[in-house]
């Protein structure tokens, strides 16, 4: 995470040089992991000119212009989108991390395990607010973990603007699937319905009993 890194510049200096040097022989964006604060969103860039300088004396080849973004996996980052957003090129929602801090469990915890969903209200609201956030400074925001590969969330997101699907492998046609049976329109009806209920089971009894997912199931 960007703490462990900021301690121990070196390391990251060592990334990103590494990173910048990738870029001049392919297409190469940076994401900083874990940020919580501009602060350290600020010190990591301020690190990456560093680099960038150092390599320019040296006459190394690089990109300049490398997309710099953040992942979006922590409360703070969340509440703070709207103000990361000035200083970010791209977003991506990291919904493991974010979905067990928001509801305050551990998917690997049997003990609270069964809290762990990205269905719940408030993860829903607070991934719509990133993306509004993101929309808003005009850049584009995708999503990684499991709430990406999830058929259930496939209308929701394609309704909240997300514009890119991070999953394994093994997911990419089952949720290319899901995402086919919907129309935008369809998606932004079901999700404005989604956003007014109150519970998680409320939610999944609705979009399971939905025409698209039915369909999607035959």
């Amino acid at each position: 995470g960007i703490r462990y890194c900021l301690q121990h510049p070196d390391i990251l200096f060592t990334q990103l040089r590494a990173i910048l040097r990738a870029s001049a022989w392919g297409d190469v964006r940076l994401l900083f992991p874990m940020i919580s604060t501009p602060e350290e969103l600020w010190a990591g860039k301020a690190l990456l000119e560093k680099a960038k300088a150092e390599l320019t004396a040296q006459g190394v080849a690089f990109v300049p212009s490398i997309p710099v973004g953040i992942m979006v996996e922590t409360p703070s980052a969340a509440v703070l989108a709207d103000v990361l957003a000035r200083d970010s090129d791209f977003f991506s929602i990291g919904t493991n991390d974010l979905t067990g801090y928001l509801l305050a469990c551990d998917r690997n915890n049997p003990q609270v395990s069964g809290l762990f969903s990205a269905l719940q209200p408030s993860v829903l609201r607070t991934l719509k607010q990133v993306i509004d956030c993101a929309h808003a400074h005009h850049i584009p925001v995708g999503m990684c973990g499991e709430a990406a590969a999830s058929p259930l969330m496939a209308p929701l997101l394609l309704a909240f603007g997300l514009t890119d699907f991070s999953v394994a492998a093994a997911s990419v046609l089952p949720v290319r699937n899901a995402i086919s049976q919907w129309t935008l329109t369809e998606a932004r009806q079901a999700a404005e319905k989604v956003m007014a209920m109150d519970t998680e089971e409320e939610i999944v009894r609705y979009l399971q009993g939905h025409p698209a997912v039915m369909q999607g199931r035959k």
